[in-house]
Protein backbone atom coordinates (compact mmCIF):
# COMPACT_ATOMS: atom_id res chain seq x y z
CA UNK A 1 0.00 0.00 0.00
CA UNK A 2 1.13 3.32 -0.39
CA UNK A 3 1.48 6.23 2.09
CA UNK A 4 -2.17 7.84 1.34
CA UNK A 5 -3.75 4.64 1.33
CA UNK A 6 -2.45 3.80 4.65
CA UNK A 7 -3.90 7.37 5.92
CA UNK A 8 -7.06 6.95 4.22
CA UNK A 9 -7.60 3.62 5.64
CA UNK A 10 -6.88 5.18 8.91
CA UNK A 11 -8.92 8.00 9.05
CA UNK A 12 -11.68 5.73 7.75
CA UNK A 13 -11.02 3.27 10.74
CA UNK A 14 -11.56 5.56 13.88
CA UNK A 15 -12.85 4.34 17.99
CA UNK A 16 -14.95 7.13 19.38
CA UNK A 17 -14.72 8.39 23.47
CA UNK A 18 -17.38 9.11 25.32
CA UNK A 19 -16.76 12.57 24.96
CA UNK A 20 -17.24 12.03 21.46
CA UNK A 21 -13.31 12.49 21.16
CA UNK A 22 -12.81 10.09 17.89
CA UNK A 23 -9.06 8.31 17.99
CA UNK A 24 -7.56 5.76 15.35
CA UNK A 25 -8.44 2.47 15.97
CA UNK A 26 -4.75 1.71 15.57
CA UNK A 27 -2.26 3.47 17.81
CA UNK A 28 1.28 3.04 18.97
CA UNK A 29 2.70 1.51 22.57
CA UNK A 30 5.55 2.13 23.74
CA UNK A 31 6.09 -0.24 26.44
CA UNK A 32 10.19 -1.32 26.43
CA UNK A 33 11.07 1.72 24.56
CA UNK A 34 13.80 3.64 26.00
CA UNK A 35 15.26 0.40 27.67
CA UNK A 36 18.89 0.50 25.19
CA UNK A 37 20.13 3.77 24.63
CA UNK A 38 21.90 2.47 21.44
CA UNK A 39 18.04 2.64 19.98
CA UNK A 40 16.39 5.48 21.09
CA UNK A 41 16.99 6.96 17.38
CA UNK A 42 15.52 4.18 15.72
CA UNK A 43 12.74 4.44 18.14
CA UNK A 44 11.85 8.05 17.54
CA UNK A 45 11.61 7.44 13.98
CA UNK A 46 9.45 4.88 14.30
CA UNK A 47 6.54 6.96 16.26
CA UNK A 48 7.31 9.64 14.21
CA UNK A 49 6.57 7.39 10.87
CA UNK A 50 3.84 6.39 12.75
CA UNK A 51 2.18 9.66 13.63
CA UNK A 52 2.99 10.28 9.67
CA UNK A 53 1.02 7.24 8.76
CA UNK A 54 -2.06 8.69 10.55
CA UNK A 55 -1.21 6.45 13.96
CA UNK A 56 -1.62 9.59 16.26
CA UNK A 57 -2.28 7.63 19.21
CA UNK A 58 0.66 7.21 21.34
CA UNK A 59 0.24 5.06 25.08
CA UNK A 60 3.08 5.28 27.25
CA UNK A 61 3.44 5.06 31.14
CA UNK A 62 5.65 6.64 34.17
CA UNK A 63 6.58 2.61 34.62
CA UNK A 64 7.90 2.19 31.69
CA UNK A 65 11.80 2.07 31.94
CA UNK A 66 11.07 4.53 35.14
CA UNK A 67 10.10 7.43 32.21
CA UNK A 68 12.78 6.45 29.97
CA UNK A 69 10.11 5.66 27.72
CA UNK A 70 8.13 8.71 28.26
CA UNK A 71 11.44 10.73 27.15
CA UNK A 72 11.98 8.99 24.32
CA UNK A 73 8.48 9.90 23.26
CA UNK A 74 9.10 13.60 24.46
CA UNK A 75 11.54 13.57 22.20
CA UNK A 76 9.64 11.68 19.11
CA UNK A 77 6.80 14.27 19.96
CA UNK A 78 9.06 17.40 18.85
CA UNK A 79 7.02 19.55 16.59
CA UNK A 80 4.19 17.56 16.16
CA UNK A 81 2.69 17.45 19.62
CA UNK A 82 -0.52 18.88 18.40
CA UNK A 83 -0.86 15.81 15.90
CA UNK A 84 -0.74 13.63 18.67
CA UNK A 85 -3.26 12.09 21.50
CA UNK A 86 -1.06 11.37 24.35
CA UNK A 87 -1.79 9.24 26.67
CA UNK A 88 0.21 8.07 29.90
CA UNK A 89 -0.53 6.38 33.14
CA UNK A 90 0.10 6.22 36.69
CA UNK A 91 1.68 4.01 38.64
CA UNK A 92 -1.32 2.85 41.73
CA UNK A 93 1.36 3.83 44.58
CA UNK A 94 1.05 7.25 42.83
CA UNK A 95 -2.69 7.39 42.53
CA UNK A 96 -3.47 9.11 45.99
CA UNK A 97 -3.83 13.27 46.67
CA UNK A 98 -0.61 13.27 47.71
CA UNK A 99 1.25 11.97 44.68
CA UNK A 100 -0.81 12.29 41.79
CA UNK A 101 -0.49 15.40 41.05
CA UNK A 102 3.40 15.70 40.97
CA UNK A 103 3.19 12.29 39.32
CA UNK A 104 1.68 13.60 36.58
CA UNK A 105 3.79 16.76 36.43
CA UNK A 106 7.20 14.55 36.01
CA UNK A 107 5.51 12.64 33.28
CA UNK A 108 4.51 16.32 31.52
CA UNK A 109 7.89 17.41 31.87
CA UNK A 110 9.78 13.98 30.51
CA UNK A 111 7.39 14.17 27.41
CA UNK A 112 7.67 17.94 26.84
CA UNK A 113 4.17 18.80 26.68
CA UNK A 114 1.75 20.86 29.30
CA UNK A 115 -1.00 18.54 29.16
CA UNK A 116 -2.01 14.60 28.78
CA UNK A 117 -4.94 13.88 26.18
CA UNK A 118 -5.56 11.14 28.88
CA UNK A 119 -4.81 9.86 32.11
CA UNK A 120 -4.79 5.93 33.08
CA UNK A 121 -4.41 4.21 36.73
CA UNK A 122 -2.13 1.83 35.72
CA UNK A 123 -3.64 -1.00 37.49
CA UNK A 124 -5.32 -1.47 40.94
CA UNK A 125 -3.76 -0.51 44.02
CA UNK A 126 -4.23 0.29 47.86
CA UNK A 127 -5.27 3.55 46.96
CA UNK A 128 -9.16 3.86 47.28
CA UNK A 129 -11.13 4.32 44.24
CA UNK A 130 -13.24 7.43 45.14
CA UNK A 131 -9.74 9.38 45.77
CA UNK A 132 -7.80 8.59 42.90
CA UNK A 133 -11.35 9.76 40.91
CA UNK A 134 -10.59 13.18 42.87
CA UNK A 135 -6.64 13.14 41.50
CA UNK A 136 -7.71 13.01 38.36
CA UNK A 137 -10.92 15.28 38.50
CA UNK A 138 -8.45 17.94 40.07
CA UNK A 139 -5.95 16.93 36.99
CA UNK A 140 -8.75 17.61 34.55
CA UNK A 141 -9.55 20.71 36.38
CA UNK A 142 -5.66 22.50 36.08
CA UNK A 143 -5.49 21.51 32.92
CA UNK A 144 -2.97 18.62 33.14
CA UNK A 145 -5.45 15.89 31.76
CA UNK A 146 -8.24 15.99 29.50
CA UNK A 147 -9.50 12.89 30.45
CA UNK A 148 -8.78 9.99 33.01
CA UNK A 149 -9.39 6.15 32.49
CA UNK A 150 -8.31 2.99 33.80
CA UNK A 151 -6.09 0.04 32.81
CA UNK A 152 -6.02 -3.93 33.98
CA UNK A 153 -9.60 -3.41 35.50
CA UNK A 154 -11.49 -6.41 35.64
CA UNK A 155 -15.74 -6.34 35.12
CA UNK A 156 -16.44 -6.19 39.25
CA UNK A 157 -13.81 -3.53 39.38
CA UNK A 158 -15.24 -1.82 36.65
CA UNK A 159 -18.65 -1.43 38.23
CA UNK A 160 -17.41 -0.71 41.68
CA UNK A 161 -15.48 2.39 39.60
CA UNK A 162 -19.28 3.75 37.44
CA UNK A 163 -20.27 3.24 41.55
CA UNK A 164 -18.02 5.52 43.03
CA UNK A 165 -18.98 9.39 42.58
CA UNK A 166 -17.56 10.68 39.55
CA UNK A 167 -16.40 7.15 38.11
CA UNK A 168 -18.71 7.39 35.25
CA UNK A 169 -16.59 9.73 33.54
CA UNK A 170 -14.22 6.96 33.18
CA UNK A 171 -13.18 7.11 29.24
CA UNK A 172 -11.43 3.80 29.00
CA UNK A 173 -9.88 0.94 30.15
CA UNK A 174 -6.75 -0.79 28.79
CA UNK A 175 -6.39 -4.55 28.58
CA UNK A 176 -4.76 -7.39 27.07
CA UNK A 177 -6.44 -8.46 24.35
CA UNK A 178 -5.21 -10.43 21.56
CA UNK A 179 -6.32 -13.67 19.69
CA UNK A 180 -4.98 -15.86 22.04
CA UNK A 181 -6.29 -13.90 24.56
CA UNK A 182 -9.99 -13.65 24.51
CA UNK A 183 -11.10 -13.84 28.19
CA UNK A 184 -12.49 -10.55 27.93
CA UNK A 185 -14.93 -11.37 25.63
CA UNK A 186 -17.20 -13.05 28.08
CA UNK A 187 -17.86 -10.09 30.30
CA UNK A 188 -15.75 -7.26 30.40
CA UNK A 189 -16.27 -6.28 26.26
CA UNK A 190 -19.94 -6.89 26.13
CA UNK A 191 -20.07 -4.88 29.79
CA UNK A 192 -17.90 -1.45 28.05
CA UNK A 193 -19.36 -2.10 25.14
CA UNK A 194 -23.19 -1.64 26.85
CA UNK A 195 -21.72 1.19 28.63
CA UNK A 196 -20.45 2.85 25.67
CA UNK A 197 -16.95 3.16 27.00
CA UNK A 198 -14.14 1.85 24.32
CA UNK A 199 -11.74 -1.07 25.63
CA UNK A 200 -7.73 -0.23 24.31
CA UNK A 201 -5.67 -2.91 23.47
CA UNK A 202 -2.61 -3.28 25.02
CA UNK A 203 -0.04 -6.46 23.34
CA UNK A 204 -2.74 -7.08 20.79
CA UNK A 205 -0.42 -8.63 18.52
CA UNK A 206 0.70 -10.81 21.70
CA UNK A 207 4.02 -9.08 21.83
CA UNK A 208 4.94 -10.52 18.22
CA UNK A 209 3.59 -13.99 18.32
CA UNK A 210 5.60 -14.30 21.23
CA UNK A 211 2.68 -14.70 24.14
CA UNK A 212 0.97 -17.61 21.42
CA UNK A 213 3.16 -19.07 18.83
CA UNK A 214 0.75 -19.93 17.06
CA UNK A 215 0.00 -16.64 15.81
CA UNK A 216 2.40 -16.92 13.29
CA UNK A 217 2.56 -20.66 12.75
CA UNK A 218 -1.11 -21.61 12.12
CA UNK A 219 -1.92 -22.74 8.83
CA UNK A 220 -5.66 -21.93 8.83
CA UNK A 221 -4.41 -18.49 9.83
CA UNK A 222 -1.38 -18.39 7.45
CA UNK A 223 -3.96 -19.42 4.65
CA UNK A 224 -5.90 -16.30 5.87
CA UNK A 225 -3.53 -13.62 5.78
CA UNK A 226 -2.11 -15.38 2.23
CA UNK A 227 -6.18 -14.80 0.95
CA UNK A 228 -5.54 -11.26 2.03
CA UNK A 229 -2.00 -10.99 0.79
CA UNK A 230 -1.11 -10.06 4.36
CA UNK A 231 0.80 -11.06 7.13
CA UNK A 232 -0.61 -13.59 10.02
CA UNK A 233 0.35 -10.75 12.50
CA UNK A 234 -1.56 -7.92 9.98
CA UNK A 235 -5.03 -10.45 10.16
CA UNK A 236 -4.37 -10.82 14.11
CA UNK A 237 -4.40 -7.06 14.29
CA UNK A 238 -7.31 -6.64 11.66
CA UNK A 239 -9.41 -9.33 13.91
CA UNK A 240 -8.75 -7.12 17.24
CA UNK A 241 -9.97 -4.05 15.88
CA UNK A 242 -13.10 -5.72 13.87
CA UNK A 243 -15.94 -4.47 16.61
CA UNK A 244 -15.06 -0.96 16.01
CA UNK A 245 -15.15 -0.12 19.99
CA UNK A 246 -11.73 -1.27 20.69
CA UNK A 247 -8.41 0.55 20.27
CA UNK A 248 -4.83 -1.67 19.54
CA UNK A 249 -1.92 -0.45 20.44
CA UNK A 250 0.80 -2.45 19.24
CA UNK A 251 4.49 -1.56 19.62
CA UNK A 252 6.90 -1.19 16.76
CA UNK A 253 10.36 -0.03 16.62
CA UNK A 254 11.18 -1.38 12.53
CA UNK A 255 9.99 0.82 9.90
CA UNK A 256 8.49 -2.15 8.13
CA UNK A 257 7.06 -3.41 11.17
CA UNK A 258 5.33 0.55 11.64
CA UNK A 259 4.14 0.15 8.17
CA UNK A 260 2.73 -3.51 8.26
CA UNK A 261 0.52 -2.29 11.84
CA UNK A 262 -0.61 0.54 9.96
CA UNK A 263 -2.04 -1.17 6.80
CA UNK A 264 -3.64 -3.62 9.19
CA UNK A 265 -6.42 -0.81 9.42
CA UNK A 266 -7.11 -1.28 5.66
CA UNK A 267 -8.10 -5.36 6.33
CA UNK A 268 -11.83 -6.23 6.34
CA UNK A 269 -12.09 -9.83 7.65
CA UNK A 270 -14.99 -11.71 5.86
CA UNK A 271 -17.60 -13.79 8.29
CA UNK A 272 -15.88 -16.45 6.67
CA UNK A 273 -12.78 -15.71 8.19
CA UNK A 274 -14.34 -14.84 11.57
CA UNK A 275 -14.99 -18.39 11.78
CA UNK A 276 -12.03 -19.72 10.96
CA UNK A 277 -10.35 -17.55 13.93
CA UNK A 278 -12.94 -18.88 15.92
CA UNK A 279 -12.38 -22.31 15.61
CA UNK A 280 -8.86 -21.61 15.32
CA UNK A 281 -8.98 -19.70 19.24
CA UNK A 282 -12.05 -20.19 20.17
CA UNK A 283 -14.00 -17.21 22.49
CA UNK A 284 -14.21 -18.42 26.40
CA UNK A 285 -17.44 -20.23 27.33
CA UNK A 286 -17.17 -19.09 30.90
CA UNK A 287 -15.57 -16.32 33.17
CA UNK A 288 -11.71 -16.08 33.27
CA UNK A 289 -9.11 -14.18 35.70
CA UNK A 290 -8.32 -11.23 33.90
CA UNK A 291 -4.76 -12.30 31.65
CA UNK A 292 -2.28 -9.08 32.25
CA UNK A 293 1.47 -9.54 31.49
Amino acid sequence: MDKQAIQTALKNRTVALPDGTSVPAIGQGTWYIGDDPSKKEAEIRALRLGVDLGMTLIDTAEMYGEGKAEQVVGEALRGIRDDVFLVSKVYPRNAGLERIASSCEKSLQRLGTDHLDLYLLHWRGRVPLAETIEGMKKLKKDGKILRWGVSNFDTADMEELLNTPGGDHCSTNQVLYHLGSRGIEFDLLPWQKQQKMPLMAYSPLAQGGSLRKELMSDPALKEIAKTHNVEPLQIALAWTIRSGNVIAIPKAVQEKHVIANAEAAAIELTNEDLSKLDTIFPAPVRKVPLDII
